[in-house]
């Protein structure tokens, strides 16, 4: 019996589609957890993991290896521990299944969050509040903002915006339906290590290349529906023309399609220069049209809240075809 169990595979359309539209009204209602969060506990735990095992310098090879036991170690238990819940509930009911994917997809969705965390820095901009926006801003990007005009603050939103859309939002609802909670967990604990071990300095170039790497396979299929989803819900044939032209030329494999596609479907410019710890980093550029203003943060909003309204309406198409027929 397989471990991912419970998506649509296990549980057919209707009751998958009912899981998603839970979790994301769960998700609308009452936003991130504000104290007990998993994914703190997680943190705390993956924290400790790598402060064990990355210790000492090691030859690149040997420290790959490490990070994958580290990765493994980290998650593998709690989806085994998902799938584990999801056969003895399946047992009793699907219906207590499908409870148990929709409050996996709740903690591990952002629609709200992304949303919460992004509109402020449009108002603070509307309101010519520069430092304002610069500080929410810096809160949901790595780069140095500490002394960017209104163009730099509002090209990282936009970003911001349609990469998280990706990675918090899509990829979430893609792995519920593939592979029901435990394939909600395992990706976004993939992603949080990605998050947490995935960069390219002295200390994880080695210990976090598997989680980098496993963050890419997770996010692969994913990251070209919600491009493929941002060009059909804007400017088609400009979404798809930067998708194919630029998104190459971008270092992430899955942000580039997904940040391409979505500035060409809004028409707007992105990529670019960016400052990261003191050092000015020239990017490609990404998209068509004008550079970022405030309202193209509120229109990148939009397009991902619609994007999601698709992806549920694709869903309850299918489960009511499947209902039909049955």
């Amino acid at each position: 019996m397989s471990v991912l169990s419970g998506g649509v595979f296990d549980l057919g359309w209707p009751l998958v589609t009912l899981a998603a539209l839970a979790g994301v009204l769960l998700d609308r209602l009452f936003g991130e957890v504000p104290r007990w969060h998993p994914l703190v506990g997680f943190g705390h735990v993956a924290t400790a993991i790598e402060r064990c095992m990355n210790r000492a310098p090691a030859a690149l090879a040997w420290s790959r290896i490490v990070g994958l036991l580290a990765w493994a170690l980290a998650v593998l238990p709690f989806v085994l521990l998902a799938g584990w819940l999801v056969v003895m509930m399946r047992d009793v009911s699907p219906w207590r299944v499908a409870a148990l994917d929709a409050i996996a997809l709740y903690f591990a969705i952002g629609a709200r969050s992304l949303h919460d965390h992004i509109a402020p820095i449009a108002l603070a901009l509307r309101d010519a509040d520069l430092p304002r926006a610069r500080a929410l801003a810096s809160r949901i990007v790595s780069r140095d903002l500490t002394q960017a005009a209104d163009e730099p603050i509002a090209r990282a939103a936009v970003e911001s915006a349609l990469e998280n859309g990706s990675d918090a939002v899509f990829a979430p609802l893609f792995w519920l339906v593939v592979a029901g909670a435990p394939g909600v967990v395992l990706y976004r604990l993939a992603n949080t290590l990605d998050a947490m071990w995935g960069y390219r300095n002295a200390r994880f170039t080695g210990f976090g290349w598997a989680a980098a790497r496993i963050d890419d396979v997770l996010n692969w299929i994913p990251a070209r529906v919600t491009a493929i989803s941002y060009a059909l819900l804007g400017h088609t044939a400009d979404a798809l023309r930067c998708w194919r032209t630029q998104a190459p030329q971008w270092s992430s494999p899955n942000a580039g399609p997904v940040m391409a596609a979505g500035a060409g479907s809004l028409r707007v410019q992105l990529g670019g220069a960016a400052r990261y710890e003191g050092v000015e980093e020239a990017r490609p550029s990404l998209g068509t049209g004008q550079p970022a203003t405030a309202t193209d943060i509120a229109r990148a909003l939009t397009l991902v809240s619609r994007t999601l309204w698709l992806w549920l309406g694709v869903l309850g198409l299918s489960a009511a075809l499947t209902w039909g027929l049955s």
